[in-house]
């Protein structure tokens, strides 16, 4: 590989790590502004102009609090788990195509590679909760093992269907198949299975039962704090993220849409139009008990996504 090459990649890298820590800084404040509309509150309005430095002054808060370690914790396990979940997160960014031709790495596997790093990134929580050494933390840990088990298994099934679609695993292919028409009309149940999967991925409402505040405390994240917190939560909303855009370009044609705006643009809208919808469940839904959320994934999302599967071959063969 040449020098001109490799600055190429550090400068693409440099440009989507910028982008995705942007919108984890202001997710947070649109979550909360979102929610709060939503619920006849006003949302953070005291920092800035309605709020708009609220994030910052969140950050800066987190990174001075006292990194508190609990004595009997297992410490090196203990300081490395977050990181284990924000790399994950920003290492699946790096085949994600946001516009036509721009990827930091094309991988013929891209969709496999996702589905990887997102199991990696289960590890973080797993790990925090088993060597924070407390019984409310273990068992947040335990959770999201059960839970990435199943959901992930659903989740790999769903899109299955949009491989034999596009004849790839490639995410620029994919893209450039959904030219005539996206796959979330010709796939629709895979769409679904596929949306209810994320949410359980992300440990998002109404699948968040790692964390679940009124029967863990904070699950995994109880024994952290100051900024190693900060890093588990910077992880979780890198990873709607990267879940969002996904979604987008496996079943909402990517960066492609009329030609009046540039399709960076459409790419960024349609992201933030399926995180408003993480928003919207959060403030509609409570949350599942565990016995239903696994008699969901065994019982009803694997089924259907087989279903799918032998469905679509057989169109594609007919």
């Amino acid at each position: 590989m040449s020098a001109a090459e490799m600055i190429g990649i550090f400068i693409e890298t440099l440009i989507v790590v910028s982008i995705l820590m942007l919108h984890v800084s202001y997710v947070v404040y649109f979550e909360r502004k979102v929610i709060g509309h939503m619920q006849c509150r006003m949302g953070p309005m005291r920092v800035g102009w309605h709020g708009l430095l609220q994030p910052i002054a969140d950050a800066i808060k987190l990174f001075f609090k006292e990194d508190i370690i609990p004595s009997q914790a297992d410490k090196p396990i203990f300081y490395v788990a977050p990181l284990i979940g924000v790399l994950a997160a920003l290492g699946s960014v790096a085949v994600i195509p946001m516009w036509e031709g721009f990827s930091i790495a094309n991988l013929n596997i891209g969709i496999l590679y996702i589905l990887a790093l997102s199991s990696v990134g289960s590890y973080a929580v797993i790990l925090g909760g088993w060597a924070s050494n407390s019984k409310y933390s273990f068992l947040g840990g335990l959770r999201s093992a059960a839970q990435v088990i199943s959901y992930e298994i659903a989740m790999g099934l769903s899109l299955v269907g949009v491989m034999l679609m596009s004849g790839s695993a490639n995410l620029s292919d994919i893209v450039h198949a959904q030219a005539g028409h996206w796959f979330i009309f010709t796939q629709p149940v895979a769409f679904f299975v596929f949306v209810i999967a994320i949410f359980a991925e992300t440990n998002r409402v109404p699948f968040d039962m790692p964390e679940a505040e009124t029967e863990l405390v904070a699950g995994y994240a109880t024994e952290y704090s100051g900024i190693r917190f900060g890093l588990f939560f910077m992880a979780e909303y890198a990873g709607m993220f990267v879940m969002s855009a996904f979604a987008v370009t496996c079943f909402l044609g990517g960066w492609s849409g009329p030609a009046f705006l540039p399709g960076f643009v459409w790419f960024i809208l349609k992201v933030y139009a399926f995180i408003f919808l993480y928003f919207w469940i959060r403030a509609t839904l409570p949350r599942y008990r565990y016995d239903q959320l696994m008699g969901l994934g065994w019982k009803l999302f694997i089924p259907l996504a087989l279903a799918n599967v032998v469905f679509t071959a057989l169109m594609k063969i007919l």
